[in-house]
């Protein structure tokens, strides 16, 4: 039986995980290995500071994390392959409620910013966060 996530360890496998996927997946990977370049380790610690914050209430995290996405040359597709990706990651390695917690809280991230991303192409407008 898989445990849930409980701890920094725990993220750190899950966002490991996951962006080991990313890197080398068809769609994703030219994307962000072409924004991020050999910055993959600050990126990481990044996302761990995020997802403790999000999930373990750390406080680990500030910024804002739409922004460093705004300028992505991505579309509905990619957050689509993003969070299937991610739902798969999480589902191989945990389950219980912060395992559903980070999937729920992924998606609705990746729906927000492609509404975002998305207003703002069609508007002609610059995201202030």
């Amino acid at each position: 039986m898989k445990s849930d996530i409980q701890n920094r360890g725990d993220i750190e496998q899950m966002v490991d995980s996951f962006y080991a996927q990313v890197r080398v997946d068809p769609l994703l990977g030219g994307i962000f290995n072409g924004v991020i370049r050999d910055r993959w380790p600050e990126h990481l610690e990044k996302m761990y500071r995020f997802w403790e914050t999000v999930l373990l209430d750390k406080r680990t995290y500030q910024g804002s994390p739409f922004l460093p996405h705004a300028h992505m040359p991505v579309g509905e597709e990619h957050f689509n392959r993003w969070v299937q990706l991610f739902n798969e990651t999480v589902d191989g390695l945990f389950e219980g409620p912060k395992a559903e917690e980070a999937k729920w809280r992924a998606g609705r991230m990746a729906m927000m910013f492609w509404s975002k991303i998305k207003f703002h192409r069609e508007h002609g407008s610059q995201p202030l966060m």
